[in-house]
């Protein structure tokens, strides 16, 4: 969570992918650039959450490349590749219910041996999510949504990512949480953390986003700086009506 010195570039490349014999992704190549937001925007079943998956080593790419720091993906298991310093926020938050507040972020670190390394990313935690600190030990499953959203962006940071990968964080939420939530995303990547933001709130995604990409039925239909895809007028047609 510290500002880093070389956050990591990711390049996805003619990446074609999908499930059985059918392919949801077709050629898309994006390219998230090093400390800034890139976000990825589409309507349900525009493959969203398939790149994210080919992203994280779930779902395999059959043609095309996954590269991160210039390094290949393809064939690493998902941990392997979390170990690289890539963290993924899920849709739908899904933290554990039956375990506490600090029990949840706590999991976030795993892989972080050193006990004071590991408090001191939960104090920088606390400190942009002070609610999360005076219900430290309060069950996950008990708080509001908006509540259940900073523990599961909380539980990423706790990894220290280099690339943190943030799947609708709007879903769900009311429109006060949702404003929340675009802030404290806006307030990360000022930390140095690069982002990957895949969201179908556009208005909201563009306006804290670098760069963006529209993926449509499996396809990257238009691309550019966050200012140019908002004046798009057929980006603006299909979002903001």
């Amino acid at each position: 969570m510290s500002t880093l010195d070389s956050p990591g570039t990711l390049s996805v490349k003619g990446l074609t992918t999908g499930y059985d014999k059918v392919n949801v992704l077709h050629d898309v190549s994006i390219d998230v650039a090093p400390g800034k937001i890139t976000c990825i925007l589409g309507a349900n079943g525009a493959g969203k959450s398939t790149l994210i998956r080919a992203i994280l080593g779930l779902t395999p790419p059959r043609q095309g490349q996954v590269l991160w720091d210039g390094k290949d993906l393809a064939g690493e298991k998902t941990h392997n590749i979390i170990a690289t310093g890539i963290a993924c926020i899920p849709e739908g938050r899904k933290i554990f219910p039956r375990m506490t507040v600090a029990e949840n972020l706590a999991l976030g670190a795993y892989l972080e041996t050193d006990a004071a390394r590991v408090r001191d990313r939960l104090a920088k935690v606390y400190d942009i999510f002070p609610r999360l600190k005076e219900r430290a030990t309060q069950l996950a499953g008990t708080m509001s949504g908006g509540e259940q959203a900073m523990v599961s962006i909380g539980r990423g940071l706790m990894a220290e990512p280099k690339l943190l990968v943030i799947d609708e964080p709007s879903l769900g939420l009311s429109p006060l949480y949702v404003k929340e939530n675009f802030k404290v995303i806006k307030q990360i990547n000022a930390l140095g953390i690069t982002v990957l933001l895949v969201e179908q709130n556009a208005r909201q995604t563009l306006a804290i986003s670098h760069y963006g990409y529209v993926l449509s039925q499996g396809r990257v239909v238009a691309q550019g700086t966050a200012e140019a895809l908002a004046s798009n007028d057929e980006v603006r047609s299909a979002y903001f009506g």
